[in-house]
């Protein structure tokens, strides 16, 4: 063989190697799918009482039935393995079902420690018995301690958990303990519309909730017919006994209240007593309180009245047809509630133990039974009647729905469960920038004519503002304050903004370190030494500042405008007796028009909107006012408007009184620039943008050289006042908490 022939058959060896290997992973690898989609669903069911049995049972049978599909697990616990309540494990077995485990873990005692106790006990025992099963997934039915202690092993131990009757409501720590075990749960099979609107609204995962209705109506709605009904019925309480003439009792404890219930019963009982008529009457449940009703009962002698039969079991199909034939059904079972509706049985349920179930009209609520006589009225009302079946709880159906769901559980999905959350409209963020958004403060600009309120945010957006006329005195006006403060608060909540202060505008002489106006404009009437940041501070819990208004529009400006004002080092000047930056009252003339601050010849005397409102209405009066073109009512208000106006149109008087204010104006600035030497002049208000140019010419003509090129601009704050108070509280809270 050549060289070049040997080279060829080795290659043809390895191919046919390579091919071989491949149908040999190929066959495994068909097999292993083979045997996953042949794989049985391993199902471990789990009974505590004899209760949850007749709703598990028929799920039970119906795992059995299908057994190419299912593995079926039978673990039994609680009250089933205890003689005093019958050793109703026995019913499981005579049903021909195999039990995996049975575990002991009831701790007696009847007491709410006990209670405690036992679940202590099944969380112990319970990881050997999962552990070795090993199941797919966990039934557990309803709400008692016992299912509590099952969810949180399997929950732990990473296995799927299916409750059954999760999102109804009743009363006791049931409605707790059922919704816990909803919460551990990854699979819901629920009995009505609205308890499975209860599991979407506790945020479960819709497309894992099964409206499947009762599993014990599957068995209720096909056998409540039996032919031997009357044999059953005389089995327990004797021969005389006729259809629809007795009574079935069955009342648990309450362990959110023993000792009421444990009243309630003793109320029943006597009520029984009175009312004569044969009773077939069940020992209470394992609950914390029983072994007190236990003895209620035996003190009254019930157990050797000739019209009691008093019995600790009585297995499910048998109960059915007692109910389904009883003249009445009277206590606090869930059966009562539940199951009697089907067979339109009457029923009076005591006390508050069903609170918020769903029930039929077959259901008369009895839940003050503070008295024997009100539980007998009851019996005479209800005893004898019959009702329309009710199907609330189920349709016959719910087996063969909830074997369906368990076919589609898919077990390569992520084992942990995912909730639903409902959208937030505005949620909280809490990292800074979120914090630094949200930042904002209450401002109070307490003008002369009106109180404004604004809420206002870090960037100088005025959220919301308020407005309201000034009352004349002082106890009103800090009464409006408050309220509109409040008002403004309440809707910062819904407006996401995180208040951290208030800040104060004011006219007149401020001690903005104590928060107190010293001495007002006469403009604010009774508002001297008048402690400010007290009583607001008192009724928001936040920390307030005050200043004068002029201050605080240099601060707006420093803030959210352009710039200016006295401030040194990001601080408003405010002298000795915090009269500094009074920039309104800086005197111009010793002999000119008197000023709202009490002296002569001040800026504010001239230039204000006050001071030209004063000019026009003086020239109004003289009839020098109007002239051709100027339109205006009779009964309008004359304002520093009709004076601009006049002037504009040509009138002398009026253009004399605007030069002069613009005089007065530009000659106080120019004080200004030769003591602090600014860098821009910024003009606020509504008539800044008047005096503008006229500023600005007196500035070149008259100042200092070194001053006469400082350019007059028009702030563009809309409302420097409340900015201002903001800035305050929106500079100094930051900076404490920054």
């Amino acid at each position: 063989m050549t060289e070049a022939n040997l080279h060829i058959w080795k290659a043809q060896e390895l191919y046919f190697l390579r091919m071989q290997r491949d149908k040999v992973r190929m066959e495994k690898t068909k097999s292993e799918d083979e045997y996953q989609c042949k794989r049985k669903l391993r199902v471990c069911v789990a009974t505590c009482n004899r209760a949850d049995y007749s709703k598990l049972a028929p799920i039970m049978f119906g795992i059995k039935t299908n057994p190419d599909e299912f593995d079926l697990e039978v673990v039994v616990l609680g009250s089933h393995l205890i003689d005093d309540y019958g050793n109703t494990f026995r019913m499981i077995e005579q049903d021909d079902f195999d039990i995996s485990s049975k575990l002991h873990t009831i701790v007696r005692g009847e007491d709410e420690a006990a209670m405690v106790e036992s679940v202590g006990l099944a969380l112990v025992k319970l990881p050997d018995v999962l552990q070795r099963l090993r199941p797919d997934i966990l039934v557990i039915h309803g709400d008692r301690f016992d299912a509590l202690a099952l969810a949180t092993a399997a929950a732990l131990m990473n296995i799927r958990i299916l409750h059954l009757e999760g999102g109804e409501v009743s009363g006791t720590i049931d409605d707790s303990i059922r919704h816990s075990i909803s919460k551990l749960a990854h699979y819901h099979a629920c009995c009505t519309r609205r308890a499975e609107q209860h599991l979407i609204a506790m945020c479960e995962d819709h497309s894992r909730i099964l409206l499947a209705g009762c599993p014990s109506y599957d068995k209720l709605l096909s056998s409540n017919h039996r032919d031997d009904y009357m044999d059953i019925i005389k089995s327990w309480l004797g021969d005389q006994v006729k259809e629809c003439d007795y009574i079935v009792a069955l009342q648990h404890p309450v362990t959110t209240d023993i000792q009421h219930s444990v009243k309630i019963y003793g109320l029943m009982l006597d009520a029984l007593v009175s009312f004569n008529k044969k009773t077939l009457i069940l020992f209470p449940n394992i609950d914390a309180g029983s072994k007190e009703m236990v003895r209620v009962m035996r003190k009254k002698g019930i157990e050797q009245h000739p019209n009691f039969r008093a019995v600790k079991h009585i297995p499910f199909e048998q109960f059915i047809q007692l109910v389904s034939h009883a003249g009445c059904m009277i206590g606090n079972s869930s059966c009562g509630v539940r199951e009697a509706g089907a067979f339109g049985t009457p029923v009076i349920n005591l006390g508050t133990r069903q609170t918020g179930r769903e029930t039929g009209e077959n259901v008369l609520h009895v839940r003050d039974a503070d008295t024997q006589n009100k539980i007998y009225h009851a019996l005479e009302l209800q005893f004898g009647k019959r009702y329309p079946c009710s199907k609330i709880y189920g349709d016959g159906n719910a087996v063969p729905r909830i074997l369906k769901f368990l076919r589609t559980i898919d077990l390569d999905e992520p084992l942990q469960k995912t909730f639903c959350f409902p959208p937030v409209k505005d949620c909280i963020s809490q990292d800074i920038d979120h914090i630094l958004e949200t930042q904002s403060a209450l401002a109070i600009d307490l003008g002369g004519t009106n109180l404004r309120v604004a809420i206002v945010s870090m960037r100088g957006k005025i959220v919301k503002k308020y407005n309201l006329p000034n009352p004349k005195n002082r106890e009103d006006r800090m009464q409006l304050i408050l309220k509109m403060c409040a008002d403004a608060m309440r809707d910062s909540v819904s407006l996401n903004c995180r208040i951290l202060g208030v800040g104060v505008s004011t006219g007149g002489r401020v001690n903005p370190q104590e928060g107190v106006v010293l001495h007002s404009t006469k403009l604010i009437q009774e508002w001297s030494s008048v402690d400010l940041r007290t009583p607001i501070s008192d009724a928001l819990h936040l920390p307030v500042w005050v200043d004068n208004d002029g201050n605080c529009a240099a601060l707006a400006e420093r803030k959210f405008g352009i710039g200016g004002g006295i401030i040194h080092h990001n601080e408003l000047i405010h002298g000795s007796t915090f009269c500094a930056a009074e920039l309104g009252h800086i005197m111009v003339s010793l002999d000119g028009p008197e000023c709202s601050c009490g002296s002569r010849g001040c800026i504010e005397a001239y230039a204000s909107g006050m001071a030209l409102q004063k000019e026009a209405k003086r020239l109004h009066d003289e009839d020098l006012l109007m002239v051709e073109g100027m339109d205006m009512k009779l009964t309008e208000t004359i304002t520093a408007a009709h004076l601009i106006n006049a002037a504009r149109l040509g009138n002398n008087k009026a253009d004399a009184v605007l030069n002069k204010a613009s005089t007065a104006l530009g000659v106080g600035i120019i004080n200004i620039l030769h003591m602090v030497n600014p860098s821009l002049v910024i003009l606020s208000g509504i008539l800044a943008s008047y005096y503008q140019a006229p500023v600005q010419h007196i500035i070149s003509e008259r100042a200092l050289i070194s001053t006469q090129n400082i350019k007059v601009v028009t702030s563009e704050l809309e409302e420097p006042a409340l900015l201002g108070a903001a800035s305050m509280v929106l500079d100094y809270a930051t900076r404490r908490l920054y």
